[in-house]
């Protein structure tokens, strides 16, 4: 079943969204696959009208997983831009250097749409493995459903809370352009430990002002200024804490962000080239953790948050096969398990695994890693397969089949440099994490989309960071939800590893407050 927006023009008049979405409703009970140009163009006009499908294919996120695969990566990957490499004319960009505010370019039309539909369908079957990668177009088409449907449903934000929340940490709410009074009691106590004015948010002034102190600084980051001694640290790293909520999560935030007690955050599917997701504005991904106190369920709902324990180390168990790892990820706390295996302590375990995986060499790192490559052989291999594959300037893949872009220009420059040893290592320590971060983002995709077709009734999916998700239901739907989420996280681990023996524990926990799941 294809639509692919042509009735949906931007600012087209709405009769029109109502015929689609009155179309869609009454082909929807038949469960067709909708094929959309971009599914972010149409199924957000879709659930303004009520409109939900169960499942599509985003021809947009499968041209540019194709493309990546292929070696192409970044090459515009619209439906237009697929269209006319299809039929060798000029490829558009795929975000117009100034578009036209004032006429809508005109959509692709339903069989141009369908052209791209059957050749992305050969390439997908010409691949060494197509199963693998039909279920990774399926999920990332997924999530496209389930990136809009938690924008507009959006996660329980309490402004109430919120603001007695800012009111408690900086003080009453400030006229435009004016420091919050605890921000600004902080801004003065650093200007009074240098004896003279200095801005807090001016790096520039920092620095001058600290070398005037006798004090060597090269940046303002935090790591760096605890290690100095001066008076003016102390408060300084307390400003710069309550600067960050009171920029990313504070009162114009809110006016922007949150509306109808809901905070509808705008995600981006695949944002990172990983595949983990991003967003567009919102910080959705960067709550901290204070923040969560303020999310809060509807009177006679709960929030159900689960998230996957240690998911990156179970995943490179599973896929490079090891034994004596799949034993040790059978346990709830796979650290735990390892530091048995090595006769030592969970904290050097975590230490061994994350070197292993990110490419770490700093501190007893290079000791755990001969441990490592001595008791978990072929998981060590695997990674070090990828980094190798890396530093040759090779292109690695996920367990489904997404690919890391190829070396740039610059790199190979680079490369012939005297910075030659720097820049191979470094692009190998990306391929090395690139493998498993990339398949555990899958993992998760799939996890949710397993989910979204378990729940039923209004629970809703209204919130996915990496490897937690959050889903809000009437308190009677608990138990349903949380066994939903325990079935889903198994079926996933089936869907991408068959009978793996690797344990993906995903507990759920029903609070009345984001801030109790932790």
């Amino acid at each position: 079943m294809v639509t692919d927006g042509t009735i949906l023009p931007v600012g087209g008049p709405a009769r029109r969204v109502d015929d689609l979405a009155r179309a869609v409703r009454e082909l929807e009970a038949e469960r067709p696959r909708w094929v959309w140009a971009d599914a972010r163009e149409v199924y957000p006009l879709l659930l303004a009208k009520g409109v939900r499908v169960a499942r599509c294919h985003d021809v947009t996120l499968t041209e540019g997983l194709l493309l990546a695969y292929e070696g192409r990566y970044g090459q515009p990957r619209s439906a237009k831009a697929a269209h006319a490499r299809l039929h060798g004319l000029p490829v558009p960009d795929d975000r117009p250097s100034m578009p036209d505010t004032l006429f809508a370019p005109e959509p692709l039309g339903a069989e141009a749409v369908a052209e791209v539909l059957a050749d992305q369908l050969r390439r997908i079957e010409a691949l060494p493995e197509p199963g693998r990668f039909r279920l990774l177009v399926a999920a990332e088409s997924a999530g496209a459903l389930i990136a809009a449907e938690m924008g507009h449903d959006g996660m329980p934000w309490r402004r109430d809370v919120h603001d007695a929340l800012l009111t408690e940490l900086l003080g009453p709410r400030p006229v435009h352009g004016m420091r919050p009074a605890k921000l600004q009691a902080l801004a003065d106590e650093v200007s009074a430990a240098f004896g003279h004015p200095v801005n807090p948010d001016s790096v520039q002034q920092l620095i001058k002002a600290f070398k005037g102190a006798g004090v060597a600084l090269k940046t303002t980051r935090s790591w760096e200024l605890k290690q100095l001694d001066h008076p003016a640290i102390a408060p300084l790293l307390a400003y710069k804490e309550l600067a960050r909520l009171y920029s990313f999560h504070g009162w114009v935030w809110a006016d922007q962000w949150v509306r109808d007690g809901r905070f509808r955050a705008e995600y981006v599917v695949a944002g990172v080239v990983s595949g983990r997701w991003a967003t567009d504005g919102g910080g959705a991904l960067q709550i901290p953790k204070v923040m969560r106190r303020v999310v809060v369920a509807d009177d006679g709902w709960t929030l159900i948050v689960a998230d996957a324990a240690q998911l990156e180390p179970r995943v490179l168990a599973a896929m490079a096969a090891d034994g004596g790892l799949a034993r040790a990820a059978g346990e709830i706390d796979l650290y735990s398990a390892l530091a048995k295996s090595f006769g030592g302590e969970r904290a050097n375990a975590k230490i061994a695994m994350l070197s292993a995986m990110y490419g770490g060499t700093s501190g007893d790192a290079s000791k755990l890693l001969a441990v490592m490559r001595q008791r978990f052989p072929k998981a060590y291999q695997f990674v070090e397969d990828a980094a190798k594959a890396g530093e040759e300037g090779r292109l690695v893949r996920s367990w489904l089949g997404r690919t890391s872009p190829p070396p740039s220009e610059g790199w190979k420059s680079l490369v012939s440099g005297p910075e030659g040893s720097r820049a191979i290592r470094d692009r190998g320590r990306f391929t090395r994490n690139f493998v498993v971060q990339a398949t555990a983002a899958e993992w998760a995709l799939v996890l949710m989309a397993v989910l979204r077709g378990r729940l039923s009734g209004p629970a809703r999916l209204v919130f996915f960071q990496h490897d937690e998700i959050m889903v809000h239901c009437p308190l009677d739907q608990a138990e349903e939800v949380m066994a939903a989420v325990t079935e889903s996280a198994a079926e996933a681990s089936r869907l991408l590893f068959g009978g793996t023996p690797v344990r993906f524990p995903m507990e759920a926990v029903a609070v009345s407050c984001y801030a109790d799941a932790k």
